[in-house]
């Protein structure tokens, strides 16, 4: 930020939360908080003469709501916002709502004590608030859904996925997965796991709503969900998911130990055993999101023969994940967000006859720098 203090305002109707956010920013030299906001119609009067650079907003809120708010915010201002969510299934609805209205991530309140465990998200707050100053609320402009799809085709449960693509992903990841999943055909002939770093309880919810709009079918993983072609599993908040083959193909399983590169879910431990289980037949997706978590593990996925994809710093609201696989030089192909179904679908569609593989495959006149023959 050049030296400039991070402008931040916090907009909350709770008189706790509006005195514990600016304590918890205060810990940075690097944050000031010029102000705050009791409700949206307040916001809205102050922000003109604060001139904040960043907004946290409390999702649930009387007179203006949060939504309301953002989006005169994201519309009047172009202001990054990141929202303040209780983690209850109206909090985790509405804040999905938000994410798609443009609000470049949030965090979720502990859900008992607020006062007591408020510090808990400290950590994670002013991580956000720093990777936000530098994202760009432009790049979720296009991250809009796609019409409904056509009707889905039944998953076979007889048939599991001989290939499995691997996604891992973080801040501004629910735009860009309700971005590219839908362009994934209803015929993709491999399986789909993704760790998104979402808490307990939004993910089952995040799942359903890109299933309403998706080609392919798309769940919350579960304990013995099988890799079935064309069905897209989502790690569960606050459970690790991990792949395994089993005679009948490879299987889903959950896991509560602790937490790695800082998460759980980690992509690191997805990455990890798909490198182990897939090898050769596993490509590894590394997208926007802060810190490092899947860098070493998309590079295990490259050394065990997969392929590797890392979303480019253009289309990343925060191009930490995918810049640290790049630096460690574990990434075949760097792609835009526009590219990255297009790759996948070139690779793994069953209306695509012809073998994939690094000589022949081509998108838009491009070398396809990963793959290996098809059975």
């Amino acid at each position: 930020m050049n030296n400039k203090k991070i402008k931040v305002m916090v907009v909350d109707d709770s008189a706790l939360m509006r005195k514990m956010i600016p304590h918890i920013l205060a810990m940075d030299k690097d944050i000031e908080v010029v102000g705050t906001a009791m409700d949206g119609l307040f916001a809205l009067k102050k922000i003109p003469d604060l001139k904040p650079d960043i907004v946290t907003l409390d999702v649930d809120m009387p007179r203006m709501d949060g939504l309301t708010a953002l989006s005169h915010i994201i519309k009047e201002y172009d202001i990054p916002v990141l929202l303040i969510s209780s983690l209850t299934q109206k909090g985790a609805a509405a804040t999905l709502k938000g994410l798609e209205l443009g609000a470049v991530d949030f965090i979720a309140k502990p859900k008992e004590a607020i006062s007591v465990h408020i510090m808990d998200i400290a950590d994670e707050m002013l991580a956000k608030i720093r990777a936000i100053a530098r994202a760009s609320t432009k790049k979720l402009r296009h991250l809009r859904p796609v019409s409904r799809p056509e009707p889905k085709r039944p998953v076979s449960i007889y048939k599991t996925a001989e290939k499995v693509v691997a996604i891992g992903i973080s801040t501004g990841g629910p735009n860009a997965l309700s971005y590219i999943l839908p362009k994934i055909p209803h015929d993709f002939s491999a399986g789909i796991v993704i760790v998104q770093h979402m808490p307990e309880g939004f993910t089952e919810l995040f799942a359903t709503r890109l299933n309403q709009i998706c080609q392919i079918a798309v769940k919350e993983a579960k304990d013995g969900d099988m890799i079935l072609p064309g069905r897209a599993l989502i790690a569960p908040g606050n459970s690790h998911l991990k792949i395994k083959k089993m005679p009948l193909g490879g299987v889903a399983v959950l896991s509560k130990s602790q937490p790695v590169s800082g998460h759980r879910p980690s992509a690191d431990v997805l990455f990890d055993t798909v490198a182990a289980e897939y090898g050769e037949n596993s490509i590894g997706v590394i997208m926007t999101g802060m810190g490092s978590d899947g860098a070493e593990g998309i590079g295990r996925i490259k050394a065990a023969g997969g392929a590797t994809i890392a979303q480019d710093e253009e289309s990343s609201v925060v191009f930490g994940m995918p810049k640290v696989a790049i630096e460690r030089g574990y990434i075949d192909r760097i792609a835009s967000l526009d590219e990255i179904p297009e790759l996948l679908t070139a690779a793994f569609s069953l209306s695509n006859q012809s073998p994939i593989n690094k000589e022949e495959a081509t998108v838009k006149g491009e070398e396809v720098i990963y793959g290996t023959r098809g059975n």
